[in-house]
């Protein structure tokens, strides 16, 4: 089986490659990103490597030549930073996306399986679950939302269009690795959380709002969902993601924190000013998703994927943040060390 994956430098490629490693020897992989990894290094010594910008037009002739022949393209790429930057973002997240589809069909591949996400759905319940059939029309507020919407009506057109064409859609909670420590606090926290204070397994104050509770999932069990995803004969849209449903008395005591209740008007006004004025990284629009996006019901994934994770969800934010507090990461430029803090991880795992 001969298989591409874009973002194949990022948190769920590194993972994805680390499980094929080589325990899928029949697979081979072609490995697409902007920036390359370091030669030889593991995990991303599994691959054979092409440098892609999807967002520009002639990504699509360079795709379309790369994916001939192929049994199976993974679509992880995404952008999420500089989000001062919308149209940058767009220019990979939605033009990328096009010239990446166009070029799936023009190559004539069978199967297409997207990193879409629960950012996708509608605002939804915080007491029970929704399946697959929740309506994917975003959160209104958040880009990461809008664009991740966008690509699932894109997905939608696709499919009516070519029926023979084999899309699988992987809608997926914050997808987190010890790996990821240093990329995830450059992206979404910058110099603000006080890793010193975690470093010290104390961290003062953890702002709460009933709202503010949700899904995780590992990297590894994002991976092995993507692999079983890869070899199915099925279609369509999948929720992965792990228990219990996390809030911030969970965070807290998995941080030495005490949790302060806060109205989500004062922490969204607080989230915009610190943004305004570039003291995090993060887009006040995440603030409104975390606080409307859904749970899911992973019951599908199970019955016809045989997918379960192997990690709940209180493990998995442990394990980030002990990533968080060495600058953990990898060869990748996506995934780099953070060198304040790193040890070197390079290609392993916590």
């Amino acid at each position: 089986m001969r298989i591409a994956i874009t973002g194949a430098t990022g948190n769920i490629g590194t993972a994805l490659l680390r499980r094929l490693g080589t325990a899928e020897p029949d697979i081979e992989v072609l490995g697409i990103a902007r920036r390359l990894p370091e030669a030889g290094t593991a995990p991303y010594d599994r691959a054979r490597w092409q440098s892609v910008d999807l967002g520009d037009p002639s990504a699509v002739g360079t795709l379309t030549e790369s994916f001939a022949g192929l049994d199976a393209v993974v679509h992880l790429a995404w952008q999420v930073q500089p989000s001062h930057r919308r149209a940058r973002l767009r220019r990979t997240n939605l033009a990328g996306t096009r010239h990446l589809l166009r070029a799936v069909t023009e190559a004539q591949v069978p199967k297409l399986v997207y990193a879409s996400s629960i950012a996708a759905y509608a605002p939804g319940p915080k007491d029970n679950r929704v399946d697959e059939n929740w309506p994917t029309t975003g959160v209104s507020g958040s880009g990461f939302s809008a664009d991740k919407a966008a690509v699932e009506a894109m997905l939608d057109g696709l499919e009516w269009e070519n029926p023979a064409l084999q899309v699988i859609r992987l809608r997926t909670p914050p997808v987190l690795q010890y790996l990821a420590g240093a990329e995830l606090t450059r992206y979404f926290f910058g110099g603000l959380i006080p890793v010193s204070l975690l470093r010290s397994g104390r961290l003062p104050l953890v702002p709460a709002n009933r709202h503010l509770r949700g899904q995780v999932v590992h990297a590894d069990d994002a991976a092995e969902a993507y692999l079983r995803a890869v070899r199915s004969d099925r279609r369509g849209a999948y929720n992965i993601a792990a228990e219990p449903v996390l809030d911030a008395a969970q965070v807290a005591d998995e941080v030495g924190g005490r949790v302060v209740h806060a109205p989500l008007p004062v922490l969204r006004m607080l989230a915009k000013l610190a943004w305004r004025a570039k003291l995090i990284p993060t887009e006040p629009g995440w603030l409104d998703l975390t606080a409307a996006a859904p749970l899911v019901d992973c019951t599908r994934a199970e019955r016809e994927l045989g997918w379960r994770p192997s990690r709940n969800g209180r493990e998995t934010i442990r394990e980030l943040l002990h990533g968080v507090v060495e600058g953990a990461g990898t060869a990748s430029p996506a995934l780099r060390p953070n060198s304040r803090y790193a040890r070197s991880s390079r290609g392993a795992a916590a």
